[in-house]
């Protein structure tokens, strides 16, 4: 929606996906604001990351996840004036995109991370219980 120009510079014109956005905009205001269009995209993405379930990481550290996090926030959202640089749009439009995707799937990485933590971390038995499985012995 917002590199709407450099999609119809670059001679691509899907009629159908006009239609979609532009009903999407005129009864929720969906892409009245950029912010406001990240923060729903976010939203969906913390919904996303309730729902995984997958192994706990031995390597995994809190400080990774911060840093990954904060990482993807920055790219994410302080990437609203990579849109007004003096290149041409579709210049533009590659380098937001190529920023808005990383911040997203460095959110999701982060995200996906802090679910892991917060699961694995009730279940702290000795005998795995509630994972359904057990020490193997180590001994030879």
């Amino acid at each position: 929606w917002f590199c709407y120009q450099a999609i119809v510079d670059m001679g691509i014109n899907i009629g159908v996906v006009d239609k979609i956005l532009l009903n999407f905009q005129n009864t929720a205001g969906l892409f009245s604001n950029l912010l406001v269009t990240k923060v729903f995209a976010i939203i969906f993405l913390a919904l996303s990351c309730l729902g995984t379930k997958g192994v706990k990481n031995q390597k995994m550290t809190w400080q990774k996840i911060y840093a990954t996090f904060l990482g993807g926030l920055v790219l994410f959202f302080m990437n609203w004036w990579l849109l007004d640089l003096p290149f041409s749009p579709i210049v533009n439009m590659v380098i937001y995109t190529i920023t808005i995707t990383v911040g997203y799937i460095l959110l999701l990485m982060s995200g996906v991370w802090i679910s892991r933590m917060f699961k694995h971390n009730l279940m702290e038995d000795v005998f795995n219980v509630a994972n359904e499985s057990f020490m193997q012995e180590t001994r030879l």
